[in-house]
């Protein structure tokens, strides 16, 4: 009898244990987030991800060769002033304007502009600081996020080694560009980027939203369906898609590193 109890206390425990043991591999599940690719199932965020190819990109741009908005586009930052952005915590932007770009200061949150966009083409120029320090996710790091969710990667990723699904001009988190097309610390970039918003019915996604973007001129996505949102979570997941206005404003990140913008324009798309 005695053993009968024994062995039933047993089966028990191992029921038990067996349950815990399932639920904790769920939880670990929840914490990551995969790819499938051409060359793999990859973690989000996964470093032995193979890198795109580096190209030359072509000459760089000049501060006297910074190109002219077309006439049809809204004009958001023409190197005087930031009167069409404010601060992401609200209140005034108070970034630095000099020479005709801004720069991020550290601390003064991202820059958000008073106008709000969903569809859309945005040119961007931006430069990381020439005076190169830190390495990684550390070096020349800010992001342009449409409609305040997702984000075109800016980093300096010039023989700088770091994920590739967060080196310059990635989706991030979401999607590797095709070719790393930097130039080198302190020279103007530029972004040209065609985005088409994502679009709910209720609390799903009815499209997903798109995106084609040139780097220094040379394509990096062409036409890149975006599985959902781009914020970090933590090491290998990044947000999903959550239900939202069909126009936000558009985002530049403070993330403590000086980074410079300028001539800044978009053109709204019809949806």
């Amino acid at each position: 009898m005695i053993r009968t109890v024994l062995q039933y206390v047993a089966v028990c425990w191992l029921v038990i244990l067996a349950g815990c043991a399932a639920r904790q591999v769920a939880i670990e599940s929840d914490t990551f987030q995969y790819v499938e690719t051409d060359t793999g199932r990859w973690l989000v965020h996964d470093v032995n991800r193979p890198a795109p190819a580096v190209v030359s990109p072509g000459t760089a741009s000049t501060q006297s060769e910074s190109g002219k908005a077309p006439s049809d586009a809204i004009v958001l930052f023409d190197g005087t002033d930031l009167s069409a952005w404010t601060s992401g915590r609200g209140g005034p932007a108070e970034w630095t304007v000099r020479d005709g770009y801004m720069e991020v200061v550290k601390g003064l949150d991202s820059l958000m502009t008073r106008q709000a966009f969903g569809s859309c083409q945005l040119h961007i120029e931006f430069a990381s600081p020439s005076n190169v320090t830190g390495s990684g996710q550390d070096r020349g790091n800010s992001g342009v996020f449409l409609m305040s969710n997702y984000e075109v990667q800016v980093l300096d990723s010039y023989e700088n080694p770091v994920y590739p699904d967060g080196q310059c001009a990635a989706l991030y988190g979401r999607a590797v560009p095709l070719v790393n097309a930097c130039r080198k610390p302190g020279e103007w970039q530029s972004y040209d980027i065609i985005f088409h918003r994502p679009v709910f019915e209720g609390e799903k996604v009815a499209r997903k939203a798109t995106f084609t973007v040139l780097h220094n001129g040379v394509l990096v996505h062409d036409n890149v369906q975006l599985e959902g949102s781009t914020y970090w979570v933590n090491e290998h997941r990044v947000t999903e898609y959550e239900p939202h206005e069909d126009k936000l404003p558009l985002m530049l990140q403070d993330h403590g590193s000086p980074v410079r913008y300028r001539n800044v324009w978009i053109r709204e798309i019809a949806d």
